[in-house]
């Protein structure tokens, strides 16, 4: 029999890690609230039409499909074998496969409004947790199945919609205690750089080519933008683009001369400033010093048509751990056309990753059970009252264990120690007689005698450390 392993790109996490990943995800889903949005879920499978074409070339030969159910006839059978030759050919074939599980919580969402957008109030806003899946090649930060957390404004065209995300942005990983940068650019003006060499329809080779550009570098960016049919004179644009530095307001000017009078160009010049420059408090101001202008940011996707963003966390070697955009014909695809929107997603995978890197964790999430008080086993009856007393704390939202069976004291002080358990109960026929059991704290060696009725004493003691 074969050692059991994981599929790659999976991971199994320890009650220690999940409670980590809770402390993360009850961050952003408590900021979510604070902005008005309301939860949303979707299935873990789409049919693969609404998945397929909606993530340019690169992104659909990720999309992990899903096997037809089994074959319980000959006719199923022969058709099986037609799709196959049809997959071989490099066509696809609804006899192989009609499902897949989603790629990102986005398309799923906008699936979902166009199907109840007679129902729902405009603007919807919405914020989903949920696992996604993609035929990645695994690497650090990079999985097969990860959690994205999603925050969508639907309805509205308004770019207070974009300044209160890049809010949420700074919120969040202010909370999590996580410097980072916020990067922003237009769609608009990558729009713009592709009329400028030679046509919109050039929009898709140019910003494929770029979103590579901190994998690859500029030289091979470069060269791939040859290989997809550009200019020398069209590349050499494209280039001075990318090379742009400087202060946010030095970029913009820098990106006035390439663009000229551009107008695509210039209402996504606008709209930059506009979120850069959106409300001069303070507060604002001291968030804004992380809102970075980045024209190199692309944002593969092809449903992106205005600002888009993309998070980098400081001080540590990672991929981007959030990123986003406005999309104002998404639901489009789906025959509602005219339903704008805006989102943004935190990659909640590697954001723990980065916390564990630079240690950011608070100690209270550190622990490793949520077990406060381990009760020893001394008998029978003894245990019998022991677990009276716990019934009564766990009332009060204290943990508390028994030991399973009644054996030597080292075992079961070695229990609690392979746990983490900081307190425990002792409660020997004499306490039983007395009417009090022994509370003792294993980190400090501090012992109390509690009677059975004061079990609020148990929680002073426990509170107090």
């Amino acid at each position: 029999m074969s050692k059991p392993s994981l599929p790659q790109g999976t991971r199994d996490f320890s009650a220690a890690v999940v409670r980590k990943r809770n402390y993360i995800f009850n961050t952003i889903k408590a900021v979510f609230e604070l902005y008005g949005f309301e939860s949303l879920e979707t299935p873990a499978m789409e049919n693969l039409e609404t998945l397929m074409g909606k993530y340019g070339d690169e992104g659909d030969k990720l999309i992990f499909k899903i096997l037809n159910n089994g074959l319980d006839n000959q006719d199923k059978l022969q058709k099986t074998q037609e799709g196959f030759a049809k997959i071989v050919e490099g066509k696809s074939s609804k006899e192989i496969t009609e499902r897949a599980l989603r790629y990102d919580l986005t398309i799923p969402f906008a699936r979902y409004v166009a199907m109840n957008h007679s129902q729902l109030t405009f603007p919807f806003k919405r914020y989903q947790i949920q696992p996604v899946w993609r035929a990645d090649r695994p690497q650090r930060g990079r999985y097969r199945e990860f959690y994205q957390c999603d925050a969508d404004i639907v309805g509205s065209k308004t770019l207070l919609n974009e300044v209160e995300l890049v809010s949420i942005y700074a919120t969040v990983f202010s909370k999590l205690g996580i410097d980072v940068e916020i990067k922003i650019n237009s769609r608009k003006i990558l729009q713009a750089l592709a009329e400028i060499c030679g046509g919109s329809d050039k929009l898709i080779d140019i910003t494929v080519a770029i979103d590579k550009l901190d994998k690859i570098g500029i030289d091979k960016v470069k060269e791939e933008l040859f290989q997809r049919g550009l200019q020398a004179e069209q590349v050499a644009v494209i280039e001075s683009y990318l090379l742009i530095n400087g202060s946010n307001v030095e970029k913009l000017n820098k990106l006035k001369s390439i663009l000229k009078d551009n107008q695509i160009g210039k209402q996504g010049f606008e709209e930059i400033e506009y979120v850069l420059n959106y409300n001069s408090n303070e507060k604002r101001e001291t968030r804004n010093e992380k809102l970075t202008i980045d024209f190199t940011l692309a944002r593969g996707l092809n449903y992106y048509t205005g600002i888009i963003f993309e998070i980098k966390a400081n001080n540590v070697q990672m991929g981007s751990i959030g990123g986003g955009g406005r999309y104002d014909d998404l639901t489009g695809l789906f025959g509602v056309p005219n339903i704008p929107g805006v989102g943004i997603s935190f990659g909640v995978d590697r954001i723990y990753d980065v916390m564990e890197e630079l240690k950011l964790f608070p100690s209270e999430v550190e622990s490793t059970t949520t077990t406060k008080i381990l009760f020893f086993n001394l008998g029978e009856a003894e245990s019998k009252k022991a677990y009276e007393i716990m019934q009564q704390l766990r009332d009060k939202n204290i943990g508390c264990e028994l030991y399973h069976e009644q054996t030597k004291f080292d075992k079961q002080f070695k229990y609690a120690e392979k746990k983490g358990i900081n307190h425990i109960a002792i409660l020997g026929s004499k306490e039983l007689e007395d009417g009090k059991f022994n509370l003792k704290n294993l980190s400090t060696g501090n012992q109390s005698s509690i009677a059975f009725d004061a079990i609020d004493k148990v929680i002073e003691t426990i509170v107090q450390k």
